[in-house]
């Protein structure tokens, strides 16, 4: 079989489609299933670039869900929820996310991050490892966030006057920000959400225009 040669997230792979073996990451499979040790990729080559991914939304919104069912098995998922007690949690979350982006992994960060200023930091981090970042905001009611929020128990449950205090700063991402593009996920009537079609320029994308340390792993809660 004559090479094939293939763009990966790090770099050109040249060689049989069933066996390249590159120095950041392996990838032993058909051309249309790599999967990269530092984060993977199953798809076509060209889609296979890292990404950061922020999410948006109140306490109670569904964000850690949402990231679970759609981005656990693809992103390393980041959280300053996974260090509760540590100290500085803003800057490790932003030494863990510059770490991640540099080995080539692609990185959903689940906070809240209501605010651009909140934002900028993250967006930051991306320009400076030359990848993407990607908003997406769980557009979903403070009545609605807090009634999940009032379910809770333990240290799950926010205080009111937090979840207050978050909607209060609450600003939906854009483009302008520096994003490649924003999600905008909606609750249904019945449970779950709905989303963008996949590909193309569905009614929720917004598309640019002229316009333990490292918290892997993902952990469940209610929509």
């Amino acid at each position: 079989m004559p090479p094939t040669t293939r763009e990966l997230a790090v770099g050109p792979c040249t060689g049989p489609a069933e066996a390249c073996d590159m120095a950041a990451g392996r990838c032993d499979g058909p051309a249309d299933a790599c999967d990269m040790a530092a984060g993977r990729c199953d798809g076509p080559a060209g889609a296979c670039d890292a990404e950061l991914v922020v999410m948006v939304g109140l306490q109670g919104a569904g964000k850690t869900t949402w990231v679970a069912e759609h981005l656990a098995g693809t992103h390393v998922v980041v959280s300053k929820d996974h260090w509760p007690n540590a100290r500085h949690r803003e800057a490790r979350q932003r030494r863990v996310v510059a770490e991640l982006l540099a080995e080539g992994a692609s990185v959903v960060v689940d906070n809240t991050d209501p605010s651009p200023a909140e934002r900028a930091a993250l967006v930051e981090l991306a320009v400076a490892a030359g990848v993407p970042a990607r908003a997406v905001f769980l557009d979903v009611p403070l009545d609605t966030c807090r009634r999940r929020n009032d379910a809770r128990t333990g240290r799950a449950r926010v205080p009111d006057v937090g979840l207050f205090s978050t909607a209060a700063r609450l600003v939906p991402p854009s483009t302008a920000e520096g994003f490649a593009s924003v999600e905008v996920i909606r609750p249904l009537p019945v449970a779950g959400f709905s989303r963008p079609p996949a590909g193309g320029q569905g009614a929720f994308r917004q598309a640019a225009g002229p316009e333990d340390d490292r918290g892997r792993g993902s952990a469940s809660a209610d929509i």
